[in-house]
């Protein structure tokens, strides 16, 4: 088990700054019991600032026994305390802690599908109110990234900016950077992308592109906004394999079409892409479209969180939208996918030059 002065600096940023953390207010902490040091510190920080920390830590192994042994009542009812718990929190931070990043290879993902439709009632409640997202380092997740736990722990604090002094100073630093670069894109229309294998276009009329500044994701690092749902047209294949359900799903390559994926293959993994794309009829369009601007994050590491920052990468998601950005899509899925635009790739904003290998013009 980590024990090291920097959790404190996490928590300490994640219940004051990524939280706001209030008195009075009934703030939820989730997950497993690997993150147990970064829960302990967090807990005393939000007792600190006058809240009401509720704490739902799961022992290892319990997500891969509910889909093991679980009937379809598990799968396709809300339990009413679910409900009660999204409705009565001011706000969430759910701590990510894998010890087996493979543990639901062998999943039916039917079920997996089914059980994230159910819960999209709960996700959105949760969604509109305060959350964070964050990751304790593992040793599974350092084996994932091809690190050692000491290594992997350094990058993980290094891209929440937790080696600096002041880490909320720099994150308002960064704020300030992604707000001139969201300038340029106001009233925008149309954004194509292009890049080996890739030219894709879509519009983002009318929507809002908004800043990520460890205020949700934790890290964060990229400007993000909700494409209009019906004018992605072209083709994009993605750099990165999507890393979801304790399964790999490579070689991504998706043709649009109004909107619409009209074709979707891959190289590993294509018939678990294919039934998560038919859960419902949002999964098929974009939800998000993101630009990577942690330029602290330079390698993929087999994980959303840090990978969808890259600096010099785009990352798509089919599904769901999020409300401020002006999306409409709905789904149970929200599935980030990532395009690697560091060498040979481009951003277009309605004709001029955005980005290119990565840099922004």
């Amino acid at each position: 088990m980590i024990q090291d002065p920097r959790i404190r600096k996490f928590a300490q940023l994640l219940a004051h700054y990524s939280i706001y953390a209030k008195k009075g207010e009934t703030i939820g902490i989730e997950g497993p019991d690997t993150t147990a040091p970064l829960v302990q510190d967090l807990y005393e920080e939000l007792l600190r600032a006058g809240a009401y920390p509720i704490v739902r830590m799961t022992p290892a192994g319990l997500t891969e026994a509910f889909f093991k042994h679980g009937q379809a009542l598990h799968f396709d009812t809300l339990p009413r305390f679910e409900m009660a718990y999204a409705r009565n929190m001011d706000g969430t931070v759910r701590i990510m802690g894998s010890s087996n990043t493979r543990a639901l290879s062998a999943t039916d993902p039917s079920k997996m599908a089914r059980f994230a439709k159910t819960r999209r009632p709960v996700r959105r409640i949760m969604l509109a109110k305060k959350w964070a997202l964050t990751l304790f380092p593992t040793e599974a997740y350092a084996q994932d990234a091809e690190m050692s736990l000491a290594d992997f722990s350094d990058f993980v604090f290094r891209a929440n900016l937790l080696h600096l002094d002041d880490p909320v100073k720099a994150w308002k630093e960064e704020e300030r950077k992604q707000k001139k670069l969201i300038a340029k894109l106001r009233n925008a229309d149309k954004i194509r992308i292009v890049g080996p294998e890739t030219d894709l276009t879509m519009s983002v009329k009318g929507r809002t592109f908004i800043p990520s500044v460890a205020t949700q994701n934790v890290p964060s690092g990229e400007i993000f906004t909700g494409p209009v749902e019906h004018s992605a047209e072209g083709h994009i294949r993605y750099d990165f394999p999507v890393c979801e359900g304790g399964r790999e799903i490579d070689g991504i390559r998706l043709v649009f079409k109004k909107g619409l994926v009209v074709e979707a293959t891959a190289t590993k993994n294509q018939d678990y892409l294919l039934k998560m794309l038919d859960m419902d009829p949002g999964a098929r369009r974009l939800g998000e479209l993101g630009i990577g601007t942690n330029y602290d994050i330079q390698r993929f590491i087999k994980n959303i969180l840090f990978d969808e920052k890259i600096g010099g990468s785009i990352h798509l998601a089919l599904g769901e939208s999020y409300e401020e950005t002006g999306g409409k899509n709905k789904s149970g899925l929200h599935w980030d996918m990532i395009k690697d635009l560091r060498r040979g790739g481009a951003i277009y904003v309605d004709g001029k030059l955005f980005q290119k290998d990565g840099k922004f013009v």
